[in-house]
């Protein structure tokens, strides 16, 4: 029932937009289609269980208040956001970050019981959610990644199962209008999803499968800029 329900939430929330939908707004970079999909997946992230939509409606906010403040800051990752912090500038992208890294491992503690994976289950969702944004730099690229790493979830059974069909489901919703370039996720969107697949990752394994699922999404983070490359397929071009 919430395999169904997720895509056909998202669906509702996403397809539903008008023909200007995700366009950017005079005053400001708004992604219509973002919020939209950041609300369908915390709402049927949070019918599987509640900590998993609490990280992904973090996620979302955090991403939407980039998406609105730092709007024409060129500024990207984290070495940036954090260099800017040492020089004493408080950056919507640094505010962001915090903001997910506080809110991942609060979900995590709840969707886990031993304090060890409560702490791997906080990098995982954290490490999700910047995984999907990373990929975001193209039409299509995030939520056709979130299709291809959730579609595995979906034969796991339980809440792994059903929380990687939400995943798949807003995805596969999205996927349509951010491709033709009628509506874009944004910070918003690609947080969010991220943090579904990490949700759904925490929800289907233990310490061993949760400390691998970490270490490669933190090598990932390090590898940042060079990831979004690939995505981008600039990769030298330059």
């Amino acid at each position: 029932m919430v395999r169904a329900g997720g895509g056909s939430a998202a669906r509702r929330a996403v397809g539903a937009r008008g023909p200007a939908a995700g366009v950017r707004q005079s005053g400001g970079r708004w992604w219509i289609g973002g919020p939209a999909l950041a609300l369908a997946g915390a709402v049927a992230a949070a019918r599987v269980r509640p900590a998993a939509g609490l990280a992904v409606a973090a996620a979302g906010a955090c991403g939407a208040y980039d998406d609105v403040v730092g709007a024409g800051d060129p500024r990207r990752g984290f070495r940036a956001h954090l260099t800017a912090l040492r020089h004493g500038e408080v950056t919507s992208g640094a505010v962001k970050l915090f903001g997910i890294s506080g809110a991942a491992p609060a979900a995590g503690a709840l969707l886990k019981e031993r304090p060890a994976d409560k702490v791997l289950a906080g990098v995982v969702v954290a490490g999700a959610a910047h995984f999907v944004n990373l990929l975001d730099v193209r039409p299509g690229r995030a939520a056709g990644a979130v299709l291809a790493l959730g579609a595995p979830g979906l034969l796991r059974g339980g809440a792994a199962a059903e929380l990687s069909a939400v995943a798949v489901g807003a995805a596969a919703a999205a996927l349509p209008d951010d491709l033709g370039e009628r509506a874009m996720m944004g910070d918003t969107g690609a947080h969010a999803l991220g943090a579904v697949l990490g949700a759904a990752v925490v929800a289907g394994y233990g310490r061993a499968g949760l400390a691998a699922h970490a270490a490669a999404l933190v090598a990932a983070a390090v590898c940042g800029e060079r990831l979004s490359a690939l995505a981008r397929g600039s990769l030298g071009s330059g």
